[in-house]
């Protein structure tokens, strides 16, 4: 047994057909054929079920699969490892947010780090909390920015700051001139552009509506916090965003609300039995700087 082999049912697996999976091997359809034979011959069992459109692994198949997962993983944390380079000359971090990071944190962030650290090259993805859980316990990540809450099970979580939410409107907009907190009430009639329920942003501003048993009239969901800024400056729709945002756009207007939103805790997390390299830990020393400045 080699371990291409594993590479290869690995692949049959995800791809439930051999034609496509020779294709993203770069190999010939005979070839992995015969090397899936070798591996299941080695064991003794079937691995595959060939019987149907779909090729699937058998129930000895799926169980040696997710064993065959764990020992790749570790496997390129020790390639990861082996490569490390402690006076940081070089390396590979990658690294994952929640969408609201991108439009505040991670330009100072990344701009500092790659100044201090040229060397290194990022990896940086925005994505939902549960994908980046999900992609550190895999080890596809080794940091992800996110928010305080339930955590899947072996993620690390420190925290950096507290983000506050504010009502914000453009210059032009009726409630520019509010000086007083506006009761939250007053909201009911006013439309607003808010971020998809994809964001958690948006999970906890649709929170608070409930708790204080106010319906919104959402006019506009968007996915892109560009897009609604564009709105906001542009029209007479209201959002609420995190002030950090507010402020890189001084002739927005942000507003106070009465009960305030509350704040939330953004946190560093990283799997628990993660090999952290130097990159990594000077990464998280930047982060802890750039930090304060929120």
């Amino acid at each position: 047994m080699e371990l291409r082999h594993i590479k290869y049912l690995l692949a049959v697996a995800d791809h439930g057909n051999f034609t496509r999976a020779a294709e993203s091997l770069h190999i010939s359809q005979p070839t992995l054929s015969q090397q899936i034979k070798q591996l299941e011959r080695a064991l003794g069992v079937e691995l595959l079920d060939r019987s149907g459109r779909t090729v699937r692994l058998t129930d000895a198949g799926d169980a040696y699969a997710r064993y065959a997962r764990l020992a790749l993983r570790d496997l390129d944390a020790g390639e990861r490892a082996v490569h490390d380079v402690q006076d940081l000359s070089r390396g590979h971090l990658r690294i994952a947010t929640t969408p609201t990071f991108t439009a505040y944190l991670i330009g100072p962030l990344v701009h500092r780090f790659r100044g201090e650290h040229p060397g290194i090259t990022l990896t940086v993805r925005e994505t939902t909390q549960d994908r980046l859980e999900a992609d550190l316990a895999a080890d596809r990540l080794d940091l992800g920015i996110a928010f305080t809450g339930t955590h899947a099970a072996g993620i690390e979580h420190t925290a950096l700051f507290t983000e506050k939410l504010s009502l914000v409107v453009g210059p032009d907009h009726p409630l520019a001139a509010t000086t007083p907190a506006l009761p939250v009430t007053e909201l009911a009639g006013q439309p607003l552009g808010l971020l998809s329920a994809d964001f958690a942003t948006r999970l906890h501003i649709d929170r608070y509506f409930d708790d204080h048993a106010v319906t919104p009239e959402i006019a506009i969901e968007a996915n892109s916090i560009s897009a609604l800024l564009e709105f906001v400056h542009r029209g007479t729709l209201a959002t609420v965003l995190p002030d950090a945002v507010t402020r890189a756009h001084p002739d927005l207007r942000p507003i106070p609300l009465e009960p305030p939103l509350p704040i939330r805790t953004v946190e560093l997390l990283r799997r628990h039995s993660a090999y952290h390299s130097a990159a990594a830990r000077a990464f998280t020393a930047i982060l802890r700087t750039v930090a304060e400045n929120y």
